[in-house]
């Protein structure tokens, strides 16, 4: 090192500052290329060759403690070779679970997409920040394209929106704009001397409510939480009640929370009749369509969100349904006034001149709570525009008609039973062993199937067939929720479902 640095002191013009020489990068761009060539070689061979294989396993399940002696997570003072991070890369794709494995019905979301992945690698590789025009001219047209299309698809003639870091911050975005709504003052005067705001949801709807409430300072004492039907859905009656004993009470009613889509049963609320409610109070009306939107893409099942023109605002996940890869999230406002930008600015000068050279319009950070904000969009624009609307389309149907291959199946199956007839791809049913099929109903019959779904899970899970989810929920033990989502699942993979299930819990 010493020679090499007397070499470069003795070049022309060297420059050193603080014993550190300032010719020259420090980088050596050439073996940095080398290894983004192998890194990728290894991705394409690892992740995404696999992705439809399925005698791959989901996950190489190890127990956390083994698997931090596997990777070596220390840190240290001097860097290490190429080959030994090339290996540590190998690793950390073999013990990740496989979210593209045709056989992963864990989340919500699930699946490859060939152009969004390629989106993902080129927003990689610019590394931008969405907030000037100046810095991101080609995915601030994006997102706004998007956008606009995403407007037409809920039904309203104009909107604004923004792509958030998740369905739990267009909720959050959602409700403290509507808080501005009602009370602008907010912004400069804070909370001090409002009433007590009081804002409505379905027992059925996403945790992340009850966090936006607390973290806006609402409070999750001022969700009050809506009845909702056998099936999940908000009943219209209820709220009605709720929102008449909230005025009583000298609160202040500002927002209804809608859910088209819930976590666990897949329920859509009735959002028209919800709709006439907010109108009637004068409420600001959220669609939670995190995970239900998607259904607006397909002809067949759009009637699903009936009503959602009437929405003040909605949040949209296209990295659900639709594959646009985590994240992927839209928060969608029918006022075009400028209200978000309204609510959310600050008005940075440093970023956002009004006398620059082109039209500062374009600079939408300022809607934004971020200040560095990833460009979502381009994933999901990307896809679009190679599979087109009716690609998209066809991918809502194939997964809704495998849905209900599977609930047929389940249906034909002894051992197999369905707590409902699902509306979208969420199929939540029990297994019953051999061993529980002739027990009586009763509390020890539903206290040892609870004990079941657990016990089948960490034998996939170990075993590396499958993923899916199990919860217990409203009073009922322990149930599957499988979920369809990726084009690579197929009718022989719902057959597969069953017949593992069966397998893994033939002992029981």
């Amino acid at each position: 090192v010493g020679v090499c640095k007397q070499e470069m002191l003795q070049k022309k013009n060297a420059v050193l500052v603080d014993g550190i020489i300032l010719n020259g990068p420090i980088m050596d761009s050439k073996a940095g290329e080398k290894f983004v060539e192998e890194a990728c070689k290894v991705i394409m061979e690892e992740v995404v060759q696999k992705a439809d294989d399925v005698t791959e396993k989901v996950c190489e399940w190890q127990a956390p403690e083994m698997l931090k002696q596997i990777l070596d997570l220390e840190m240290r003072d001097t860097g290490e070779c190429h080959q030994k991070i090339l290996q540590l890369c190998r690793d950390v794709i073999k013990y990740s679970v496989k979210t593209n494995h045709p056989r992963f019905f864990n989340q919500l979301y699930a699946g490859i997409d060939y152009y969004s992945l390629v989106a993902r690698f080129i927003t990689e590789a610019l590394n931008p920040s969405v907030y000037t025009y100046e810095v991101s001219p080609v995915f601030l047209l994006v997102e706004e394209a998007v956008i606009k299309k995403m407007i037409e698809f809920i039904g309203w003639e104009e909107g604004d929106g923004i792509f958030n870091p998740g369905g739990s911050v267009s909720n959050m975005y959602a409700m403290n704009l509507a808080r501005y709504k009602f009370c602008p003052e907010i912004k400069e005067k804070g909370l001090s001397g409002l009433p007590r705001l009081v804002l409505f949801a379905s027992e059925e709807c996403h945790y992340s409510m009850k966090k936006a409430a607390s973290f806006l300072g609402i409070g999750t004492e001022n969700v009050y939480f809506i009845k909702t039907d056998e099936r999940g859905k908000m009943i219209p009656e209820e709220l009605e009640k709720q929102v008449q004993r909230a005025r009583k009470e000298g609160s202040a009613p500002f927002l209804v929370c809608a859910t088209a889509g819930t976590t666990v049963l897949g329920a859509f609320d009735p959002l028209d009749k919800i709709a006439d409610i907010c109108e009637k109070h004068g409420l600001w009306l959220h669609v939670d369509a995190s995970w239900g939107g998607s259904a607006l893409i397909s002809r067949k099942h759009r009637r699903l969100l009936h009503g959602i023109h009437r929405a003040d605002s909605v949040a949209w996940n296209p990295h659900k349904m639709l594959l646009a890869g985590i994240q992927c999230c839209a928060l969608l406002v029918k006022d075009n006034s400028g209200l978000l930008k309204k609510c959310y600015s600050a008005e940075a000068a440093y970023l956002f001149q009004q006398d620059k050279f082109y039209d500062v319009s374009y600079d939408t950070g300022d809607k934004s709570i971020q200040c560095s904000r990833r460009p979502d969009a381009f994933k999901f624009w990307l896809m679009w525009k190679a599979l087109g609307t009716t690609g998209l389309e066809e991918r809502v149907n194939r997964a809704l008609a495998l849905a209900r291959y599977l609930v047929e199946e389940i249906k034909k199956r002894e051992g197999f039973q369905l707590l409902l007839e699902p509306e979208y791809a969420n199929i939540c049913f029990w297994y019953i062993p051999p061993s529980l099929r002739k027990m009586e109903d009763g509390p020890e019959f539903w206290h040892k199937l609870h004990q079941v779904a657990p016990v089948i899970k960490e034998r996939m899970m170990k075993k590396g067939s499958m993923m899916l989810g199990y919860q217990p929920h409203r009073g009922k033990v322990n149930f599957f929720r499988q979920v369809v989502i990726s084009p690579q699942v197929s009718r022989e993979d719902m057959d597969f479902l069953l017949d593992e299930i069966e397998l893994l819990a033939k002992d029981l």
